[in-house]
């Protein structure tokens, strides 16, 4: 009875989950681990991440986008809202490989929203409905258990969890172009040399493992719930 009523307790598919678990550890290790190999190195020209941000949105015309410090490790990010470019006390002034590196990263995502990538406006699009897949999708299936297996209630909450999925596999193409935006750039307007450059691709590709793994991570997920619950009508 207890086996039926929780499927989820007793099934083999977590594996699947341990899949993603690993995946996302492995990402997260390499990531941390290359960013601070090449902290250690610092650029040939001097230049702070705050210094190549504003050299790289000015070399892309774009003169609205406030380059500012925010507190933490690895806590980048450009919000689009108030065209604000936001680097962590690892970045803003830091003159390595690393912190040139994900400064350019940001800096392709201001390039984006200004040129009106597709990806990046579909993804903004949906950051509010992955929000509440995220959110409510986890609670709707465990309370579709607890009353008795309704099958609606676990359907809904499947579907909210597919539109979180959904946004993990939109923000890979748009993760993608920066890195290959921030690459060009860099090399283009000299701000690193060609060795540099190469070794800001190692930094940049082993940040791209990480949604990479996070997308991987959300459809094994989604796969278990549909093997445990798609095939099922209880209601």
């Amino acid at each position: 009875m207890y086996l039926y009523m929780y499927p989820m307790l007793f099934d083999p598919t977590y594996f699947l989950v341990i899949i993603g678990v690993l995946l996302s550890l492995a990402a997260s290790a390499k990531v941390k681990s290359t960013f601070a190999k090449y902290s250690k190195v610092r650029s040939l020209s001097g230049m702070t991440g705050a210094q190549a941000a504003e050299k790289i949105l000015h070399s892309a015309d774009i003169y609205d986008v406030a380059v500012m410090h925010i507190s933490g490790n690895l806590t980048d990010h450009y919000d689009p809202r108030d065209k604000t470019l936001k680097l962590s006390d690892s970045v803003y002034g830091q003159n390595s490989l690393a912190a040139i590196g994900v400064a350019a990263h940001e800096c392709g995502h201001a390039i984006q929203h200004d040129r009106g990538y597709i990806p990046l406006r579909l993804r903004t699009v949906f950051v509010p409905v992955a929000n509440i897949g995220a959110t409510i999708s986890w609670p709707l299936i465990l309370i579709g258990l607890l009353l008795g297996y309704s099958q609606t209630l676990i359907n809904i909450g499947i579907l909210l969890f597919s539109c979180a999925v959904l946004f993990q596999i939109i923000t890979l193409p748009v993760e993608l172009n920066a890195s290959a935006r921030a690459v060009k750039i860099l090399d283009d307007t000299g701000i690193l040399y060609d060795e540099e450059v190469t070794h800001t691709k190692k930094v940049l590709g082993a940040a791209a493992l990480t949604y990479v793994a996070a997308a991987a991570a959300s459809i094994l997920q989604l796969l278990r719930l549909l093997i445990l619950f798609g095939g099922r009508n209880r209601d």
